[in-house]
């Protein structure tokens, strides 16, 4: 039986008198590729904030590798091995790629599960390589195009040794071969180990990464199965489509 990594139980979360979530419910099993989807203003990045930590839910409970994580900060629960990259990469500008993904490699993986990295400086660069990056490794972020940002962003948030990253609209903006370059890079990682939830608008991405695929409207999950049951749902294509 596989091993559940990560339980979503009755999740809420309100703005004043704005319902963000209601009562979702989720498992996400080791080494599982799952893909969230919805309309703009659907709940997806109030979901992914309150799995982080960037925000704290109102009501129901988030328990990752058994352990639950109401009450816990960002930092903590990076530490537990929950990484995310996001949309709008902001690294250190005036540090090198290396130092950028040095920082997080000394911040967290040195500590967590008490973990201790032999060689920082390695392991960065075997993170750079991974990413396609390696020759850039002295250049500084301003130097990069759009892709090689994304990369990077990948890079850092790997740099923390997760078990589940979050990719928050990794190829958003990215022409189609670019699109490629970053699912052949999110398959890569999965391969080695990682839980991957990708938060994405682009379908035919989020159809060929997906083993399974949630669905949010209006703060609501709506449906949760095999992609290509999911997206022949009425409830689903009236949300994408209309009625």
């Amino acid at each position: 039986m596989s091993n559940v990594l990560l339980t979503v139980a009755g999740l809420g979360k309100r703005f004043g008198g704005f319902v963000a979530l209601s009562e979702v419910a989720l498992q996400i099993v080791e080494g599982e590729r799952l893909g969230l989807i919805g309309p703009n203003g659907s709940g997806k990045s109030t979901l992914v904030n309150c799995l982080c930590g960037t925000l704290h839910n109102d009501s129901g409970q988030v328990t990752f590798g058994g352990r639950k994580l109401n009450g816990l900060s960002a930092h903590q629960r990076t530490r537990l091995g929950i990484a995310r990259s996001f949309q709008l990469p902001r690294p250190f500008p005036t540090l090198t790629l290396a130092e950028n993904v040095r920082v997080p490699i000394l911040y967290t993986a040195n500590i967590k599960r008490g973990r201790v990295v032999a060689d920082p400086r390695q392991r960065c660069e075997e993170l750079l390589d991974l990413v396609g990056l390696l020759p850039k490794a002295n250049d500084k972020p301003a130097d990069l195009t759009q892709i090689e940002m994304r990369k990077l962003e990948l890079a850092r948030a790997m740099a923390s040794e997760p078990r589940l990253l979050i990719a928050d609209e990794a190829m958003a903006g990215l022409s189609h071969q670019e699109v490629n370059d970053i699912l052949a890079l999110l398959m890569k990682l999965n391969g080695q180990g990682v839980t991957i939830i990708m938060i994405e608008h682009i379908m035919r991405a989020v159809l060929a990464f997906s083993q399974r695929l949630v669905v949010l409207v209006a703060g609501r999950k709506i449906a949760d199965g095999s992609p290509q049951d999911v997206i022949r749902q009425p409830d689903v294509v009236a949300a994408y489509l209309g009625s």
